[in-house]
């Protein structure tokens, strides 16, 4: 079953979070590393403009934990964390249902 965490989260940095990211992602899809993240959306509060969400998809529960213990990841993770203005709320999810529409 498909995997998705949600990271909810909020910085003043927004420019360099997603340089973080794309630069993070690049390097992973370059090693071609299993469990790796398969897609990622990431979702501003428009009540909290310094408010974020990243929902992050993996192909199952497995791949995630595999990505978490991956050294990169937890590299990202130290990094984006002096760059946020609280630590981050993560949401564990099973995806039962993805349907694009239209």
């Amino acid at each position: 079953m498909r995997f998705a965490q949600i990271i909810d989260f909020e910085t003043e940095r927004i420019d360099e979070v997603r340089d973080a990211l794309r630069a993070y992602e690049e390097r992973v899809r370059a090693q071609g590393r299993t469990g790796a993240p398969v897609a990622r959306t990431l979702l501003n509060d428009r009540a909290n403009p310094n408010r974020y969400l990243a929902v992050v998809e993996f192909d199952s529960h497995e791949s995630a934990v595999a990505n978490s213990d991956a050294p990169e990841t937890g590299e990202l993770a130290r990094h984006l964390s002096t760059l946020m203005t609280r630590p981050p709320v993560y949401t564990d999810c099973d995806v039962h249902e993805q349907r694009t529409i239209g």
